[in-house]
């Protein structure tokens, strides 16, 4: 049975004398003692560490802190590679990582992972017990630096594909930021137009009597309907964004919605680049590490975040173990260009297929970053357009009776 881990504050001297505070776990005090050596410190003082009460005791609510996203990750793994290739031992690594990193929910992991390290679990196999926070293709890459003897090199690949997908998902984000700003105002702007300025001229128009025009009715009509469809449209779009949040990983969800993305008339060309550059960066990336190809596949096919490619990838997986080519089962799924399914080919039997695959992400990276350019610069007119089309066309809606206001006070 493990034991847990207590908290202790310190004091220690590093090699230039200075006295260093602060606070680690450890299953004991001699443990304690251990860990501040492998971090370089002399042990001064080490004491249980007051759990705090009151306005000294630190506040948690839980499910509220915020996981390690891949950007944390991105970070980590570039500080991990550069601190070991510097020579600095994995323990005093992770020590360093576990005090200084600021997610505190990364922090507690790697404190955790430094603990199995410590008591001489592999570091892929410590990071393999928390796979919610780590992706498959980085355990499997630093398992493959172990065993090969190069896990400085596993963890830069780790970190620079880590780096191209953040900067793949900025470059998105940053684009597409503001039309969908403008979309959220412009629906804002036509319920606050529904709910408090449409009323007010409903009652206008009853005080004059006769009949009012049908857009000027239909607007009255959307106007009172949204009393009771409004609280209905909040209450379904919070029940279903915790619905989505808990099954859009499901495969029953994939399998319907991935599809779907990648038929879409303006955005599924931009969805098929970023999953094709998902899987060839990722693919490159292992071949490169040495990872075994059936694992490497079965891997990128799980991290490619489609479900058409995942697919794709156990018929690869079945042509591979039965000592065929991977190109030839790409070159019969329609979501795989030509250009890709050839260059794979070739890498294959030239054999440079890490050098082939990394060349076509880095190609469909430019593709995604050119055609996200090219639909903001195409959607910032047609949203500009379609909203002074609705915000015009209501207030048209609105005056109609004013035309013929004389003839209703007569």
């Amino acid at each position: 049975m493990a034991t847990a881990n207590l908290a202790y504050a310190y004091k220690g001297r590093n090699a230039e004398g200075k006295v260093i505070k602060g606070r680690l776990d450890a299953p004991s005090e001699g443990a304690a003692a251990a860990r501040l050596h492998t971090m370089g410190l002399a042990p001064l003082s080490i004491a249980a560490a007051p759990t705090g009460t009151g306005l000294s005791m630190e506040i948690k609510i839980p499910g509220m802190e915020k996981a390690p996203d891949l950007k944390d990750l991105a970070i980590m793994s570039r500080q991990l590679a550069t601190m070991t290739s510097a020579g600095l031992s994995l323990l005093r690594t992770l020590n360093i990582l576990a005090d200084q990193t600021e997610n505190k929910v990364l922090a507690k992991i790697l404190g955790a992972i430094r603990t199995d390290v410590e008591s001489g679990i592999s570091l892929s196999d410590a990071m393999l017990k928390h796979s919610v926070t780590f992706p498959p293709i980085m355990i499997n890459l630093v398992r493959a630096g172990e065993t090969g003897g190069f896990l400085e090199d596993a963890l830069n690949s780790v970190a620079n594909n880590f780096e191209a997908e953040v900067k793949l998902r900025d470059t998105i984000k940053s684009a597409l930021a503001y039309p969908v700003i403008v979309l959220i105002m412009a629906v804002l702007a036509v319920i606050g137009m529904l709910i408090f300025i449409v009323p007010i001229f409903k009652g206008m128009f009853e005080g004059l009597g006769g009949t009012l025009p049908l857009p000027t009715q239909m607007l009255v009509w959307f106007s009172e309907g949204m009393v009771w469809v409004g609280p209905i449209l909040v209450v379904a779009g919070i029940i279903f964004a915790f619905w989505w949040a808990k099954n859009k990983n499901t495969e029953a969800v994939r399998k319907v919605v991935d599809p779907i993305k990648l038929k879409l008339p303006v955005f599924g060309p931009l969805m098929t680049k970023l999953a094709i550059a998902r899987f060839t960066r990722n693919f490159s990336t292992m071949t490169a590490s040495g990872v075994p190809i059936l694992q490497s596949l079965q891997i990128v096919g799980e991290t490619s975040g489609n479900w058409v490619i995942e697919q794709a990838l156990v018929k690869v997986q079945e042509s591979v173990r039965q000592g065929r080519s991977i190109a030839g089962p790409l070159a019969l799924e329609p979501v795989f260009p030509a250009m890709v399914t050839q260059m794979i080919a070739v890498g294959e039997d030239a054999g440079a297929l890490e050098t082939m695959l990394s060349k076509i992400a880095d190609f469909y990276d430019q593709e995604v970053q050119s055609t996200t350019e090219q639909l903001t610069a195409l959607i910032e007119p047609l949203m500009i357009a379609f909203i002074g089309v609705v915000i015009g066309g209501m207030i048209v809606a609105l005056y109609m009776p004013m035309f013929s206001i004389f003839e209703l006070i007569g």
